[in-house]
């Protein structure tokens, strides 16, 4: 049972510490010197009421210099404030070697929100590449920053930004025997957390429905492991595994009618996917070696697993109705928790070497055994979570006692700690992209 646990979640073998439920905090830990540099200046509020508390250019430049992609001018370097295209004086940004700059206002809105008007200019073009009005409540000032930062990335790189996304986590609140777990849900960045639900007993496991409606996790309050799925908004939550043994790891698939889930009701630990709507079960793997943690191909046709099959953790891929399975992960002591980017072509998983825990990336698309890269520097890395467009990832580790967050680019790069205050934070999840 120990030994599964650490594949299905080191949360229970490296519990909590001391935690309060507070927001993340954020501090860029790392840089890319050869990412493009673009201005975001100042947005000011040029209506007739209160102004909001966010500051959008803020918020913005924060998504662009996290994702890797970008370098932002510094506030206090931005020498020149337009809030129009035709105000841009062009020679002072070429000065400052800024490839682009952005540049708005933020107005009021007929229906009582607050409606911001940016355009994006090509510095060495004088060229607008984009002009456009995001419109948003008070409180929602946060989420109209992501979208246009999302707008910017995509339209620069032609990649969707993924910026406006959400990310799901566990924290604990207290210690010994008056721990208090909590699931968690806050915007890409750490800010805005919302508890999705609380228990006494450990909650492991988050995983996203296709939609982003939905969360399955793992909970211990009935005595045993159970899976739930719950909805966000509502609060309404199913038990849809609760068989004698382990039930643990929910995955759904890419069109969100299965769960990939691991059972242990025929004795051994096994792959299995059920049916939501008719509550079926397929059994998929069946081996005398422990296998857990799958997740989806983006086809949805196949698994991707973790087993000790071979002797220690490893990773193996199998057909979602069952079949054989074939190992994937050949480099390092051991490798678990896969998470697969969006393309199918990187999977990102926890490697082993001695008493060292590091991501690592194996990027398929290079053919044959593919090519591998390590993305953290810790020692105890573990649970990696692509971003849905794939250009980042989420992961947790320990520093000194306290469970930390750290969001790194899919190149290494730029690393950005999310910590939660004074307390741990483990089982990141990232969401998929939010209906626009």
């Amino acid at each position: 049972m120990m030994r599964f646990l650490s594949f299905l979640a080191l949360a229970l073998l490296l519990p909590f510490g001391q935690a309060r439920a507070q927001g993340l905090d954020i501090g860029v830990v790392t840089g890319n010197e050869a990412a493009l540099p673009i201005a975001v200046v100042p947005m000011p509020y040029l209506g007739t009421s209160v102004a909001p508390d966010t500051d959008i250019a803020a918020v913005i430049r924060a998504d662009l210099n996290r994702s890797g992609q970008f370098r932002a001018l510094a506030e206090q370097d931005v020498i020149e404030k337009p809030i129009r295209g035709s105000e841009i004086k062009f020679p002072t940004w070429r000065v400052l070697r800024q490839d682009f700059v952005v540049v708005g206002r933020v107005l009021d809105n007929p229906d009582g929100g607050y409606r911001v008007e940016y355009e994006l200019w090509d510095v060495a073009k004088q060229e607008r590449l984009l002009g456009l009005a995001v419109g948003g409540r008070a409180r929602g000032m946060r989420d109209v920053s992501h979208q246009i930062a999302d707008q910017i990335y995509e339209k620069i790189l032609g990649v969707r930004g993924a910026f406006w996304t959400r990310i799901a986590y566990v924290t604990a609140n207290g210690v010994g025997n008056n721990i208090q777990y909590s699931l968690m849900i806050a915007d890409s960045d750490g800010f805005n957390p919302q508890t999705v639900v609380r228990s006494r007993e450990p909650l492991l496991s988050p995983a996203w429905s296709p939609d982003g409606r939905k969360l399955a996790y793992v909970s211990f309050e009935r005595g045993n492991s159970t899976i739930y799925i719950q909805e966000i908004a509502t609060g309404a939550r199913e038990v849809v595994a609760s068989f004698k043994g382990i039930n643990g790891a929910p995955n759904f698939s890419p069109d969100g009618t299965r769960l990939a889930l691991t059972l242990s009701r025929s004795g051994n630990p096994e792959i299995y996917v059920m049916d939501l709507a008719s509550k079926n079960l397929t059994q998929v793997t069946r081996h005398w070696g422990i296998d857990t943690e799958a997740v989806w191909t983006p086809d949805g046709r196949s698994l991707i697993f973790t087993s000790d099959r071979a002797g220690k953790p490893q990773l193996y891929q199998v057909p979602a109705g069952g079949g054989d399975a074939s190992r994937l992960s050949f480099q390092g002591d051991s490798n678990a928790k896969a998470s697969i980017s969006f393309d199918g072509k990187k999977i990102a998983m926890a490697q082993g070497n001695g008493n060292v825990y590091r991501i690592a990336v194996l990027d398929r698309s290079f053919g044959g055994a593919g090519r591998w890269q390590t993305l953290s520097p810790g020692n105890l890395d573990e649970s990696p979570s692509f971003a849905p467009n794939a250009s980042m990832l989420l992961y947790a580790t320990k520093e000194a006692s306290r469970g930390v967050l750290y969001a790194v680019s899919a190149d290494g790069r730029v690393r950005q700690r999310l910590v939660l205050a004074d307390g741990d934070v483990r089982e990141p999840a990232w969401s998929p992209y939010r209906q626009r």
